[in-house]
């Protein structure tokens, strides 16, 4: 019998460099939705999810179920998170 396993991206995020590739393909492919979960992502995989809410201001509770597929984080949660975990969301022209 085939055994399977449920896909987790934590197995695939062990490196900076991992981490980076993947921020990269999430903002490439504009599903901005989606962004708020692989911040999540990030912060699991660098075990800082209690020092994100932190700086989001909210409970670590509140803050797996407002960057989960099913959240609505507001603008500033996302990008308190963003600031964290080290990045900055800076907006430049389109040309």
């Amino acid at each position: 019998m085939l055994k399977t396993r449920k896909f987790d991206i934590l197995d695939y995020l062990k490196t900076e460099k991992d981490i980076t590739e993947y921020l990269n393909v999430v903002l490439d492919e504009g599903d901005y939705q989606f962004i708020p979960v692989a911040l999540a992502d990030i912060a699991r995989a660098r075990k800082v999810m209690s020092a994100a809410a932190r700086a989001a201001g909210v409970t670590r509770t509140n803050l797996y179920q407002s960057l989960s597929e099913e959240g609505h984080p507001a603008f500033d949660t996302v990008a308190k998170v963003a600031r964290s975990l080290g990045y900055k969301i800076t907006l430049v022209p389109v040309i």
